[in-house]
């Protein structure tokens, strides 16, 4: 998996199917280990690029001028989530 270039879509598609053949339950002890540990990996790749991305998105705004203007994405907190 880490020896193939790899984006965020096709870790996703990795990581569902993962998920599927483990929720399925017909895996030995070993390969299902082998199977999280690969999930797990994915998906922290998956996560990391979420946050570098996060950093990168800028919101495009019309200023009183009509002049487009950038400011830094900054997501509104749910406070039902701590």
């Amino acid at each position: 998996m880490t020896s193939r270039k790899l984006n965020f879509e096709k870790a996703m598609q990795e990581l569902e199917k993962i998920v599927q053949e483990l929720e399925k339950g017909d895996l030995s002890l070993e390969k299902a280990l082998k199977k999280f540990e690969e999930g797990v990996k994915l998906s922290r790749y998956c996560s990391r690029q979420l946050e570098q991305t996060e950093k990168k998105i800028s919101l495009l705004l019309e200023d009183a001028q009509g002049r487009i203007v950038t400011r830094e994405f900054a997501p509104e907190k749910d406070s039902g989530q701590e």
